[in-house]
């Protein structure tokens, strides 16, 4: 039994030289290298291991999300004190209205209905931005893109009308940038861009 020919390029054997081949002078072999045997299981044998590859995607919530999850339901509870305030506040306007339309200074009405009007506007936008934030935040575990780019747009629009009210707004102006950070960051574009099955 005669085993391989060492070099491919070489004119097989029993084959007289020159047919089908150039005119080569003959390459010097070089010795073949022993094959290492393969460890049990597939362990990898000898030297130093190979790098790990990195999933193109994170499989666990990384931090920064989760903590832009949690400043987003942060956001949502300090929406419902102001919301409280602000059904209080509209309360107080109304009894105050009431008694003024008996008394003899109608000129204060004007008044009192800039007031409840501006006060109903607050309430509606502290609603819609209370759900808004609950709502992101409970789908940061399983949303997509959309979700992302909702919440960077519910930041920003937070962060304009917080600098409005600057200083009651101090807090909902550094939890709306510190979620637009995390949630902009690479890992955090990497959650939610990663496929979902």
């Amino acid at each position: 039994m005669s085993y391989p020919h060492p070099n491919p390029y070489d004119p097989p054997q029993g084959q007289q030289p020159g047919y089908g081949y150039p005119q080569q002078p003959p390459q010097p072999q070089q010795p073949q290298q022993p094959q290492q045997p393969m460890a049990p299981y597939g362990a990898y044998q000898g030297g130093a291991m190979p790098p790990m590859q990195q999933a193109p995607y994170p499989q666990v919530m990384p931090g920064g999300v989760k903590a832009a999850r949690v400043m987003l339901f942060v956001l949502a509870a300090l929406n419902l004190i102001g919301l409280v305030l602000a059904v209080m506040g509209l309360g107080g306007i109304t009894k105050a209205s009431h008694e003024a339309s008996t008394s003899t200074y109608t000129s204060d009405m004007a008044a009192f209905n800039v007031g409840k009007g501006l006060l109903i506007a607050v309430i509606v936008v502290i609603v819609a931005f209370t759900v808004a934030a609950i709502t992101l935040a409970a789908q940061f575990a399983n949303g997509g893109k959309g979700v992302r780019i909702a919440t960077i747009i519910a930041c920003v629009l937070g962060i304009m009308l917080s600098l409005g009210t600057f200083p009651f707004g101090l807090v909902h102006t550094v939890l709306g940038v510190l979620v637009l950070i995390f949630v902009s960051k690479d890992d955090g574009n990497a959650w939610f861009n990663r496929p979902r099955y």
